[in-house]
């Protein structure tokens, strides 16, 4: 695997800046102002927006931490920030066509657009799974494979504690979702609670929310109220915290693109490794066993070819360190692989400080 050539890496780069500006600008209007609140000794920017309803007060909207370099930035230039959906769809058109990146599928860019145009993102929300994949080849600046990216669903995951601390939320996520397909309905949890953490159309295409599990086993199956959601629950999961732990932001190529927040692509490799090994064994959960693998694979190359090994290193280790069931997993997940890509991984591990066969 080798990397793209340099132009289009600073495309990509300049693509993910004009996005972060163009998104900042329709979220906060110049009517409006930034104030920063402290909140448990910590500072954060809110937007207060007059509301131009009945009783004309002023609504607070959640930014993000005043510690975000990039944030500070557009708090003090916002009102100079212009959209320019048209260059950046060039831009796209480019980078698809000429530099053979993916773009996701239309209907899943069409739920992330909905979604993050909501503020699913400025609520510090992650898009995980294969359409997070998708963007990982203009993250680290490689090609990957297509037929490692088909997908008939979009996951998000939130950490409980944003969700809960943020004092903001999404509009209702049906209502949003059925502003993309009217036939998007809830699906009734597997628990018999009412609370959903998941939606599907007609077609069959599913969006599920998601949150970690570092607690009792007690909640395993139960769907998590997340008061950022805009009504959905999501389901929480284990090892799912170290997947969305300091995620980055990413860009996918749909349309005139879209700023993501996607998982750091180390953790992303390292935990489909593990989640591997935990699939059910029937036909269905082979198959997604067999696409975690290739993914996990496919990064580890990735990040080999963009010289970042030392942040998979990082990676690796945290994991393993965190108790025999990690270790165990990891194992597992090798077990898995093809001979050939067991060897490989097991070489580049050995390299990492990992012998994943040492007790």
């Amino acid at each position: 695997m080798r990397q793209i050539d340099l132009m289009y890496r600073t495309m990509t780069a300049e693509l993910g800046q004009r996005l972060l500006d163009a998104s900042f600008s329709a979220d906060f209007p110049v009517e409006g102002r930034f104030v920063p609140v402290t909140v448990k000794a910590r500072k954060y920017w809110y937007f207060d927006q007059p509301d131009e309803g009945e009783g004309h007060r002023q609504k607070r909207r959640y930014v993000g931490p005043a510690d975000d370099p990039e944030i500070n930035r557009r708090v003090k230039d916002f009102r100079a920030i212009k959209d320019d959906a048209k260059a950046r769809r060039k831009l796209v058109t480019t980078l698809v066509r000429e530099a053979g990146l993916p773009a996701p599928e239309p209907f899943s860019g069409d739920v992330v657009e909905a979604l993050a145009q909501a503020g699913i993102f400025r609520l510090r929300a992650c898009l995980v799974g294969t359409v997070a994949f998708s963007t990982y080849a203009g993250h680290l600046g490689v090609r990957l494979p297509a037929a490692s990216m088909t997908t008939g669903d979009a996951d998000f995951a939130q950490d409980y504690a944003i969700s809960s601390e943020v004092g903001d939320s999404l509009p209702p996520i049906l209502e949003i979702l059925q502003g993309v397909d009217p036939t998007f309905r809830p699906i009734p949890h597997r628990s018999g609670s009412t609370r959903s953490s998941a939606f599907k159309n007609r077609a069959g295409y599913n969006v599920e929310f998601l949150t970690g599990n570092r607690g009792s086993d007690d909640y395993q199956d139960q769907p998590a109220d997340m008061p950022a959601l805009g009504g959905a629950s999501a389901d929480p999961l284990r090892f799912l915290d170290f997947l969305i732990y300091e995620p980055v932001r990413a860009v996918l190529l749909h349309k005139s693109g879209i700023s993501v927040i996607v998982p750091a692509p180390e953790r992303y490799a390292v935990h489909k490794l593990i989640v591997a090994s935990r699939r059910v064994v029937d036909t269905i959960g082979a198959a997604k066993r067999d696409k975690d693998l290739r993914q996990a694979v496919l990064l580890f190359d990735a990040l080999d070819a963009s010289n970042r090994l030392g942040d998979l290193s990082d990676a690796l280790k945290e994991a393993w360190e965190r108790g025999e069931a990690w270790r165990y997993a990891i194992r597992a997940g090798m077990e898995y692989m093809s001979r050939g890509d067991r060897a490989a991984t097991a070489a580049l591990f050995r390299e990492l400080g990992i012998d994943y066969k040492a007790e």
